[in-house]
């Protein structure tokens, strides 16, 4: 079994110093240095808008100030990291949620705003946007996560319920992503473990896709998406993590930087992310 070790954490230190963000250079440090949540806190707050959105490249690949769900559904995930779930930007989050909700409790992928500023050019979407599995069940789970009691999360937990219900004939990986966020954290056990039992064989005859690997499913061995792995595919996909470290100390992502900067935004963030999975696997050196 191989194991990353100090060294090569280091080098990955080095990496994210000389070109990741600031937020990810604080996560690093949270995570793998003992720093202080504090500095994770600060640098997130500018990436907030006062509708309790998230904009401002905090999802790399979209550039602009608006508030989007998905960069929201990140700021969730990056407070939950440094143990400020009960943080009143989450509240604030929840609430911005309910202003951009339509018909049937779900919020769509992304917003018309998207137009007004530069963007990835898959990021697309019709006038008037419905309803998407794919963020409402990441931003769901990760709220019941956190324990919040906001009146959004009733009906867009309904909303997911009802898509696994009658799940899509073909969901896209990130939909899975999705409904596993919300699957590992909703607070109804019994029913998640009924729908994990249902939709397993179509989840996982969709996870994989041209840059999403089995561990991009599974990032820690104790959720729903470990399940869907043997565990040769996990050790297997392990050792391909570790070797995959460039030599500069960094990981990279699976698809093309449509603009220089978000090159080396997103493999700050996948330097992290990486780091995490080994650890929580038991893959890094004591």
């Amino acid at each position: 079994m191989n194991v990353l070790p100090e060294s090569e954490l280091a080098r990955a230190a080095e990496f994210l110093r000389l070109n990741g963000r600031l937020i990810d250079r604080h996560r690093f440090a949270m995570h793998f240095r003992g720093a202080p949540a504090a500095p994770v806190l600060a640098a997130l707050r500018p990436y907030e808008n006062p509708d309790g959105g998230y904009g401002h490249a905090l999802e790399p690949d979209l550039r602009g100030e608006a508030s989007q769900p998905v960069p929201t559904q990140h700021a969730l995930e990056i407070l939950h990291e440094a143990g400020a779930d009960d943080d009143p930007a989450v509240a604030r989050a929840a609430g911005y949620l309910s202003s951009i909700t339509v018909d049937g409790g779900g919020v769509p992928f992304v917003l018309p705003t998207v137009r007004d500023a530069p963007r990835a050019p898959w990021w697309q979407t019709t006038d008037d946007p419905p309803a998407s599995i794919n963020p409402t069940a990441a931003l769901a789970g990760r709220l019941h996560r956190a324990g919040a009691g906001h009146p959004w999360l009733g009906p867009a937990t309904e909303f997911c319920w009802r898509y696994l219900d009658d799940p899509a004939t073909e969901p896209g990986p990130y939909d899975i992503l999705a409904v596993l966020a919300f699957l590992d954290h909703v607070p109804d056990r019994g029913r998640a473990e009924a729908a994990f039992e249902r939709v397993r064989d179509l989840l996982a005859a969709h996870a994989r896709s041209d840059h999403h690997g089995p561990l991009d499913f599974a990032p820690r061995p104790d959720g729903f998406g470990r399940r869907l792995l043997t565990d040769a595919a996990v050790d297997a996909a392990l050792d391909a993590l570790i070797d995959a470290q460039d030599d500069d100390g960094g990981w990279h992502v699976g698809f093309p930087a449509w603009t220089p900067i978000t090159g080396p935004e997103w493999r700050g963030v996948a330097t992290v992310e990486s780091l995490l999975t080994l650890r929580a696997y038991g893959r890094l050196k004591p």
